[in-house]
């Protein structure tokens, strides 16, 4: 975040940095694969017809509701935003070191550019995608938009909040990079995307509360399904997670971002 006591002319010029190392991030990541940045669209939007066809050969119903796509889009996107803003601001310092070099480019410069361009990226995917179920099956959901926005919201926070921690990991126990890429393997199961958290017997459910995600994906669930009430989710705990994890990574890159940058 920009000081409002930062001189205007200086804030002006960070504003220009980040809007350069976004475009630059839009250009990089998308501009060499085919379809270009509408890829980025396509991805969860091809996952969530991929799950309804799998789960439509097995049950007749989805969890909640009548309709098998609403139903897994409003639990895959907290999850692929959780992921996309996590690995995004874990590479970031990484991604931006050759412009690291000039005076004018932060590290903070490089985070808040990459995190940023991942969460218009989701949102714009978020908006797509849910919009366009509710049109092409003539659905008439009962909307929160503070649920809706509590989900977007948070999601986006906790993978910053990730993210922020696993590039100083990444930097100092290289082999925390693959051990994470297996230990987060399992979320896309534990996260309650494909089944309803309070379908779960008892003493599985007093685990997967742990699992913040999970309650990302309740939070969201309950924005689009009037009869669905999730009483296990917590917002103090979400909260716990993101400002405790975020105040540490934030913290710790301030003062070791340079060995970040300096890594063979």
């Amino acid at each position: 975040m920009i000081s409002p006591h930062v001189p205007v002319k200086l804030r002006f010029q960070t504003a220009r940095v980040i809007f350069a190392l976004m475009m630059r991030e839009m250009s990089t990541t998308h501009g060499r694969s085919p379809g270009g940045y509408l890829w980025a669209i396509l991805e969860p939007t091809l996952t969530v017809l991929f799950l309804t066809f799998i789960f439509t050969i097995f049950t007749r119903h989805p969890p909640l509701g009548t309709n098998f796509p609403l139903f897994y889009a409003t639990g895959f996107l907290p999850f692929h935003l959780y992921g996309e803003l996590s690995g995004k601001t874990a590479q970031a310092i990484r991604f931006s070191r050759p412009l690291l070099a000039y005076p004018r480019v932060t590290f903070v410069d490089a985070v808040i550019a990459r995190a940023l361009m991942a969460l218009i990226t989701n949102v714009i995917v978020w908006y797509i995608l849910l919009i366009g179920i509710v049109m092409l099956y003539d659905l008439s959901p009962s909307i929160r938009f503070q649920s809706i926005a509590g989900a977007l919201l948070l999601s986006a926070f906790l993978g910053f909040a990730i993210g922020a921690i696993n590039s100083l990991l990444f930097a100092f126990f290289p082999i925390w990079e693959r051990l994470w890429a297996i230990v987060s393997r399992p979320l896309l199961i534990v996260s309650c995307i494909f089944y309803l958290y309070e379908s779960l017997p008892e003493n599985f459910q007093s685990l997967l509360w742990f699992n913040p995600i999970a309650h990302l994906v309740g939070m969201m669930r309950a924005g689009f399904y009037a009869e669905y009430q999730p009483t296990y989710i917590s917002v103090p705990y979400l909260l716990l997670w993101c400002t405790s994890l975020s105040t540490l990574g934030v913290f710790f890159l301030r003062f070791y971002h340079r060995k970040i940058m300096n890594e063979v």
